[in-house]
């Protein structure tokens, strides 16, 4: 997908919301365990509740890979329903991948290629070769970690040099010589606030993928006051907020009612700014 067609999608839907898709076998409803793959049937459900207010949908690997062949049968079905079904939405791998220049050629083949993802989450800790094999597939989207929302972001991510220069600003600086905000996007976390305007100093165009509102406590407002830009620049994903709504058997309906509140407030969120 290009930007063009998600900054369409966002001013259409009023809604610049990711949704999660994690599910945990031992948390989804214990009536779908009696279905033939039970995480496909949880996610369906999630999908066909919450596609009409959200732009993305972000499924972690690692809920899958967990299963092994049965985990990995479910997120294929999970993307090969997206692309039928609602095929106008922006499909993340959230698989953290980032390896030496051959292994992360078939990473990128394993995405890009096979399972037909519209974008990647990529590790840029070994640096240029690792990522650049990701980049260059048509419609095709690199989504780097800068800045996380967890606790040990802070180990790293923001020790300084000597001029002040702190490494998640680094990794998004030189990071912008290798791709356009045509196919480069990061993950920001919500929880680091008004850091956003940091972020902006660095990368003024580039899309954000912004995880922790909801469960995490990260501030739907601050993230937009601070990290918004004209054609809105952010997809903001909520997770167990909105699929672990309900337990029982009207999780569907309890988390569309969540996705539907968080798009009500980016609708409000992108009028005030006057994106739509």
């Amino acid at each position: 997908m290009k930007r063009i067609e998600l900054v369409e999608n966002i001013k259409r839907k009023e809604s610049f919301l990711c949704v999660g898709l994690d599910p945990d076998i031992k948390k989804i409803p214990q009536h779908l365990l009696r279905e033939e793959n039970p995480l496909f049937a949880f996610n369906k459900a999630i999908i066909d509740a919450t596609a009409p207010y959200c732009v993305a949908y972000k499924p972690n690997t690692a809920f899958y890979e967990s299963l092994g062949v049965e985990g990995w049968i479910a997120l294929e079905r999970t993307v090969k329903y997206l692309k039928e079904n609602h095929p106008d939405q922006f499909i993340i791998a959230d698989a953290k991948r980032g390896d030496i220049g051959n292994t992360s050629m078939l990473y990128a083949r394993s995405f890009f290629e096979h399972l037909d993802v519209d974008a990647i989450t990529v590790a840029p800790y070994m640096g240029e070769d690792s990522v650049t094999p990701f980049l260059g597939y048509e419609g095709k989207w690199v989504i780097l970690l800068a800045l996380t929302s967890n606790k040990g972001s802070h180990d790293f991510q923001l020790i300084e040099d000597k001029n002040g220069k702190r490494l998640f600003e680094h990794v998004i600086t030189t990071s912008q010589k290798w791709a356009s905000p045509e196919e480069m996007m990061y993950v920001v976390g919500a929880t680091q606030g008004s850091m956003f305007k940091d972020i902006r100093n660095v990368a003024p165009e580039s899309f954000l993928l912004v995880p922790g509102v909801g469960a995490q406590g990260g501030s739907l407002e601050e993230v937009a006051r601070y990290g918004m830009i004209p054609d809105c620049g952010l997809l903001v994903n909520s997770s167990r907020g909105i699929i672990y709504a309900s337990s029982g058997e009207d999780f569907a309906e309890a988390s569309g009612k969540e996705a539907e509140k968080l798009r009500d407030q980016m609708s409000t969120l992108l009028k005030s700014s006057h994106i739509i």
